[in-house]
């Protein structure tokens, strides 16, 4: 049996918890000589129809999110690159983050791990909303590995 991961996504969406994941990825990614596959959902929730605001102005929002996100993957693919990774790819989706990472792109891309952040949420979000982290945990087909800020260990240790 080998134990090693040939196609690796890891989740991003410019927060620090993202950071921490794909600066683990990366690591991850150059230990098995993998492939590393970079996600950014754009939530279509907010970009849906919202009588405040007419199309014109929602599309020119979604549009100026999938710039941003462009801008950030190329930037995580240049140093990931640069670390020694081949090959890398940046997707970039629409839709939910909780389906469309495990459900959609992992499958797509047959990932063998998913790699993304902590939510960050405390523990009333957390029993409100559920967590990303936790939905794609649940619903992939692979291994999932949860990254946790140094904050958000010295929290966890706190709540105990």
């Amino acid at each position: 049996m080998i134990l090693q991961y040939d196609r690796i996504l890891v989740a991003v969406d410019g927060s620090k918890e993202a950071e921490w994941a794909f600066q683990k990825s990366i690591g991850i990614a150059q230990r098995n000589r993998a492939a590393l596959f970079i996600v950014n959902i754009l939530d279509a929730r907010l970009f849906q129809g919202n009588k405040m605001y007419d199309s014109s102005v929602m599309r020119g929002g979604e549009q100026q999110a999938r710039k941003a996100a462009e801008k950030l993957l190329n930037r995580y693919k240049a140093e990931a690159e640069a670390a020694g990774v081949k090959p890398v790819e940046i997707i970039i989706e629409r839709g939910s983050p909780r389906v469309t990472i495990p459900r959609g792109v992992a499958r797509k891309i047959d990932a063998d791990l998913i790699i993304c952040g902590a939510s960050g949420l405390n523990r009333v979000e957390r029993f409100i909303m559920g967590s990303v982290s936790q939905s794609i945990a649940r619903m992939s087909a692979c291994d999932v590995l949860v990254v946790r800020t140094e904050e958000e260990i010295d929290e966890a240790a706190a709540e105990a």
